[in-house]
């Protein structure tokens, strides 16, 4: 009888590499410069293609799997984290769709087993609206963008992205498709200076009238308007990304309780780890209830609001949990070389991505009343 082969233990492997990423780390965030030898290790391990389903000659980690990878990863260099998040979320909807709604991504998911591709997306800064300007020509279409928060695209092989299609008949219309980043017509400038994150390189992304195949369109969508890819992207995507700021606030608990200890028996210090632990706990349930959610297999307007409530809960009670841990850590925290500022920075990042809370609580209150989430 033909055995199958051991499977992969993702969290053991992010846990080898994380030292090595930790010692680079702040160099990396110093400097601006992208973490280009931690995604070489990524690469030689086999990382990008773990969530592709080993039918396709992937990794087969589940979508929980990739949740405990990031969030591990996060505590040694937040930034690889959260630029891997990118291609690790776009991995995990495509394989959705391979299995769910026969959406044309097995020869995406191939590539990316067989050459460890790495997918690069503008997803949180298009989101529903879509952005720029798809015109249409003889066999596809001539794209012009500029696509902000490309994280990792410093070494990316793809970018996966949409634009605006104005259809005669059907009006606005997000079209979603592949665009190789050697492509004529694709510029990635240099322009990650930022608060944190510094070093997830995710620098904007021009195209100039890059043309896209009409077989390369993988949806189309009305622009603006919740729809099931687009639950499907909030409920596969977003437990991943935030899985990387419970991650940073693990991390910066950790750093915070080698400074707490030295003032054990300090009633204030006392009280302030009790609050560092709420706000902790807080996060990691949150994120518990986001992957549990994805995990039901179900996409609908309920899923998504699990989730985005989940994000709105995590990503606050991250931020707090590391706001304790600097004032637990006193003064030692503003150094540099404890490393908490940095990641009292790159946690902040959490606010930035979509649904934003007031968005998140307009469609929960929309859809608690009865209300179409589209209104």
């Amino acid at each position: 009888m033909k055995q199958n082969p051991p499977r992969t233990d993702w969290v053991a492997v992010a846990r080898e590499l994380g030292p090595g990423f930790a010692a680079r780390a702040a160099a990396h965030d110093a400097a601006d410069t992208f973490v280009e030898h931690s995604y070489a290790e990524l690469r030689a391990r086999r990382v990008f293609s773990a969530g592709v389903p080993v039918e396709l000659g992937g990794g087969g980690a589940e979508h929980a799997d990739l949740a405990d990878v990031l969030r591990t990863l996060a505590s040694y260099c937040s930034a690889t984290a959260l630029a891997l998040s990118m291609h690790m979320h776009q991995v995990a909807i495509a394989a959705w769709r391979w299995r769910q709604d026969g959406g044309p991504v097995e020869a995406l998911l191939r590539r990316v087993a067989a050459e460890e591709l790495v997918l690069v997306t503008s997803g949180g800064s298009d989101w529903l609206a879509g952005s720029g300007k798809a015109e249409a020509v003889e066999g596809g279409y001539r794209v012009t963008a500029r696509k902000v928060f490309g994280s990792g695209v410093l070494a990316g092989n793809v970018l996966l992205t949409m634009a605006v299609y104005e259809d005669p008949q059907g009006g606005p219309t997000v079209l979603h498709f592949p665009v190789p980043l050697d492509a004529p017509g694709v510029t990635v400038l240099d322009t990650w200076r930022t608060l944190g994150m510094r070093a997830s390189g995710s620098h904007d992304i021009v195209l100039d009238r890059v043309f896209v195949p009409e077989d390369a369109v993988g949806a189309r969508r009305p622009a603006g308007r919740w729809g099931p890819l687009m639950h499907a992207v909030a409920t596969l995507a977003l437990p991943l990304i935030y899985a990387v700021y419970v991650g940073v606030a693990e991390a910066a608990r950790a750093l915070a309780l080698g400074e707490a200890m030295k003032r054990r028996q300090d009633p204030t210090t006392q009280r302030l780890v009790g609050e560092m632990e709420n706000g902790l706990t807080a996060a990691q349930l949150a994120l518990r209830h986001m992957v549990a959610v994805a995990a039901s297999g179900r996409v609908n307007e309920e899923t998504t609001n699990q989730v985005l409530i989940g994000r709105t809960l995590a990503g606050r009670e991250a931020i707090r949990t590391v706001e304790r841990a600097m004032e637990i850590a006193g003064g030692a925290g503003f150094f540099r070389s404890l490393g908490l500022e940095r990641l009292f920075r790159d946690v902040q990042g959490a606010r930035y991505h979509p649904v934003r809370e007031p968005a998140q609580t307009h469609y929960t209150g929309r859809l608690a009343l009865g209300l179409d989430v589209n209104g």
